[in-house]
């Protein structure tokens, strides 16, 4: 298993919300772009899906799409994400989608971790394989 290193920022942020719960409490659904650098460079978009509770923090999900080059080898996968906003930092957690890698990437599998304070920059952890 390799662990790559890295960070992202975003490049573009559409949230729109769908659906108002009463006393600051909403679903929300953001459309996001990001360009990464370090152990994976390329660009990704992601659609997250959050539930903002009465206390400004949320809960989201989504399925966020890589472009780029892991290491040295090119083509594109999928992530599931899964995190938290606390209000001040989001973290997550995600997984490749089993059979999303394309091109030189095609069976990519593995797990990460990422952390983003309010704000445009992002830190990556992604320990995967690689046939």
């Amino acid at each position: 298993m390799t662990t790559a290193h890295g960070s992202f920022e975003l490049a573009s942020w559409n949230e729109e919300t769908y659906e108002d719960l009463g006393d600051g409490a909403k679903l929300t659904r953001a459309s996001v772009t990001q360009r990464f650098d370090g152990d994976i460079e390329g660009d990704g978009a992601v659609e997250w899906l959050m539930v903002y509770r009465t206390d400004g923090t949320a809960h989201f999900v989504g399925l966020q799409r890589i472009r780029g080059a892991v290491g040295d080898r090119k083509g594109a996968f999928v992530l599931e994400t899964s995190g938290d906003f606390d209000g001040k930092t989001a973290t997550w957690t995600a997984s490749v989608v089993p059979g999303s890698g394309t091109d030189e990437l095609i069976g990519l599998a593995g797990t990460g971790s990422f952390g983003a304070p309010h704000g445009p920059k992002a830190e990556f952890e992604l320990s995967y394989t690689l046939p």
